[in-house]
């Protein structure tokens, strides 16, 4: 396997820096596509949200507030099936990623098919779904544990990557990763503006490419780690 002269952290550090750019890619997708609502990152919605009580002017409530909500229930529903599971990637964890591919796969082709914006009741479902997979993409990659990369929001890493720089008096530990992490969360949300130039469905219809191949690279690896684990306890046995 190619991917296997590349250390395991380091491979994961690359997939989970790939599903950043795929929520910058989703969530561009959401907010300038789908009425003003964030389906990774939770913080925008909940400033939207608290702006709209307090009287902001035509600010959405509805798919902020559902994204929200769905976005937990993704989280929930992830963190329960992985809590018996090791650190690190498991077959549980393809799984995690696997439901988050094919839940986005899906979406593309509804949103490829059916006109989602002209209609409340199928925009506010396809914009839940969205939130519910990147729940659950975030639920997985919190298990994985790369530091500094959550997939899904930047603002602690862009804390750490000044607070820790060498400006700051710091030692400037994991710099790059945290400098690619606010990169390609940016980057994803231009592909994202760009994709809307074409249709709606081609910003998700990325996104779930992106992640049917972190989730294929990453249980190839696995596979190929359990092996060698297996060979070693046999040879150790003998």
């Amino acid at each position: 396997m190619p991917t296997a002269r590349v250390p395991t952290d380091r491979l994961h550090l690359a997939l989970m820096l790939v599903l950043t750019f795929s929520t910058g890619v989703v969530d561009a997708v959401g907010y300038l596509g789908l009425d003003r609502v964030f389906t990774g990152n939770m913080t925008g919605n909940v400033v939207l949200l608290g702006m709209a009580v307090a009287g902001g002017n035509d600010l959405p409530v509805l798919r902020p507030a559902l994204a929200l909500l769905f976005f937990m229930v993704g989280a929930l529903l992830a963190g329960r099936m992985l809590r018996k599971a090791p650190e690190g990637w498991s077959a549980r964890t393809t799984v995690a990623f696997g439901a988050v591919a094919l839940g986005t796969a899906a979406i593309a082709v509804v949103v490829g098919f059916v006109d989602v914006s002209a209609d409340e009741v199928l925009g506010s479902t396809v914009t839940s779904g969205l939130a519910t997979v990147m729940g659950i993409q975030a639920a997985a990659a919190k298990r994985l544990k790369v530091a500094e990369i959550t997939t899904v929001v930047v603002t602690s890493t862009i804390t750490g990557f000044a607070s820790d720089s060498r400006l700051a008096g710091g030692k400037g530990k994991y710099w790059v990763r945290r400098a690619l992490a606010i990169l390609l969360i940016g980057l994803g949300a231009v592909a994202g503006g760009f994709a809307l130039l074409i249709d709606l469905w081609v910003g998700v219809a990325i996104s779930a490419v992106l992640t049917v191949t972190v989730t294929l690279l990453g249980h190839l690896r696995y596979r190929h780690n359990r092996r060698h684990a297996d060979s070693d306890v046999a040879a150790a046995a003998r």
